[in-house]
């Protein structure tokens, strides 16, 4: 606890130190009255912390400058050593597989169509199967569930069943009939079942939310319903017309239930099923002609990018990685950095911007928040908030805030959320590959401590470092997973034959 001396002496230095000021005010006065002009003053150098200024844009442009003139050497260097690799053929072949026309009929076969037996034996063929589509099964056991068919708990464990097949079965059938799909080809396979899946998890749920309402015990329900009422009665007393109008377009349980408004979800850019959606009233032929040049030069330029530039330096990449020699890999690793990174920035805006506003608009959908300003997080947890709204939205609604709500602590939901992405990401890229690793499922779980980790930074060292340590974590973190898969790859389909092959070139 301070003594008396002690405040006596704090109080002695703020005099002390506003006498100080004074004087130096006063100093100011009179040398400006000078005859000498004087020109000096008390001031601080601008990179002093004291010294308050804070406006360092021209050092963004610089940096700015200088991170495109390597790009251009890069550039240059890739085009001197390789020359132009460029090849649209090989387009074809990554997305189609081998030849032909029944692997383009295998990709439409399972993009569109359902999971039966009877699906799988035409596969062989090539043709388009007729089979249950597991989206009208799951809307016919909602019906089955609201009319009081099934019961709550075996329509559940059915929609479960279900759900679970739409998710296993492009890793049944990819793994299977592997020669029968392209990398792209197997990838957006596998992308659309994910969306399915998540998709039908949002209408089950949602579902089962309208069903819990409208069972409620009657004692409760009649109290809703004369609070209802009188709100209603006070509505319609000042604006009658507009809640009449607001009332006959709602969609209520269980009228929602039909196969149009399945359709409308599957199609529309979201995750989370609603009973009304917000609608535009128009189509912008403008907005759609400008998201469809957007895709077509976009892609081009992505395939462009990877295959000038992203499988070279991911070739070369494989000796050291295999020999561990530590200092080359990461050489490798920073050298592909930059092309990667470039592949993914573009990749965000043709998916998040352009495709996605492309479809909102066709369906006259009306949210269009898919992001958010995500390259000024300060930290991992606000980055996974931002960049992809979609998913968060999702994983926010069905899965972190479900179970707060029935008792467990955030850091367990959190972590689920964490490991439901971990699985996706995992799915994504090791089926279409054929390999089954662990390193996208292990990189998203470790999203959980580096998050603390730039908490930390952001708390103690101020949000530009917090920014900072997001932005390594992505440019680094990507081309470390690619350089691991890829050595997985080729030691899994060639065997070490093809190793010995690089390493002499």
């Amino acid at each position: 606890m301070a003594t008396q001396e002690d405040k006596n002496l704090r109080l002695k230095r703020s005099k002390s130190l506003n006498q100080a000021d004074d004087f130096r005010k006063c100093e100011e006065i009179v040398r400006q009255l000078q005859p000498d002009k004087p020109c000096h003053k008390y001031q601080d150098s601008l990179f002093s912390w004291s010294s308050g200024f804070n406006d360092f844009n021209g050092f963004v442009n610089w940096a700015f400058v200088l991170l495109m003139m390597g790009g251009i050497r890069l550039l240059l260097e890739n085009l001197l050593k390789y020359g132009i690799r460029i090849d649209p053929n090989v387009w074809l072949l990554l997305l189609f597989g081998g030849n032909g026309k029944e692997h383009n009929a295998a990709l439409l076969l399972l993009t569109f169509v359902s999971y039966s037996y009877y699906m799988i034996r035409k596969l062989k063929f090539g043709f388009i199967s007729d089979g249950i589509v597991p989206i009208f099964l799951s809307l016919f056991i909602e019906k089955a569930m609201a009319k009081r068919i099934f019961s709550e708990n075996i329509g559940f464990a059915i929609q479960i069943i279900n759900i679970t097949y739409v998710i296993i079965l492009p890793m049944i059938l990819i793994t299977t009939y592997s020669k029968r799909f392209g990398l792209l080809g197997a990838t957006t396979v596998c992308m659309t079942y994910s969306i399915i899946f998540l998709k039908l998890w949002s209408y089950i749920q949602v579902n089962m939310w309208c069903r819990k309402q409208r069972n409620e015990k009657l004692l409760h329900k009649m109290k809703e319903s004369v609070s209802f009422s009188n709100c209603l009665h006070k509505e319609k007393s000042s604006n009658n017309k507009g809640v009449n109008e607001v009332n006959l377009h709602l969609v209520i349980y269980p009228d929602n239930l039909n196969i149009q408004d399945i359709v409308y979800f599957m199609f529309i850019p979201t995750l989370c099923y609603e009973l009304n959606f917000p609608r535009t009233d128009r189509i912008r032929k403008r907005f759609i002609v400008k998201r469809i040049l957007e895709l077509i030069i976009g892609v081009h330029v992505l395939a462009a990018l990877f295959q000038q530039w992203i499988i070279p330096s991911v070739k070369h990449s494989l000796i050291p990685f295999t020999n561990m020699d530590i200092l080359k890999s990461i050489e490798r690793m920073l050298k592909l950095s930059i092309p990667n990174h470039l592949l993914w920035l573009v990749m965000f805006y043709l998916l998040f911007h352009s495709w996605l506003n492309f479809i909102g608009e066709i369906f006259h959908f009306a949210d269009r928040n898919f992001y958010l300003d995500w390259w000024n997080a300060t930290n991992s947890n606000v980055f996974w908030r931002k960049w992809n709204t979609v998913v968060h939205r999702w994983a926010l609604r069905h899965v972190y805030l479900p179970m707060v709500d029935i008792g467990y602590s955030k850091f367990v939901a959190s972590t689920a959320v964490f490991f439901i992405s971990a699985f996706f990401h995992e799915f994504l890229v090791s089926v279409p590959l054929g390999i089954f690793r662990s390193w996208a499922f292990v990189g998203m779980m470790l999203q959980i401590p580096l998050s603390s980790v730039s908490m930390y930074m952001e708390k103690h060292y101020g949000p530009r470092l917090g920014n900072v340590t997001v932005w390594l974590s992505l440019i680094l973190g990507q081309p470390l997973c690619i350089m691991m898969y890829y050595h997985d790859y080729v030691i899994s389909h060639y065997g070490k034959a093809l190793i010995e092959q690089f390493g002499h070139l």
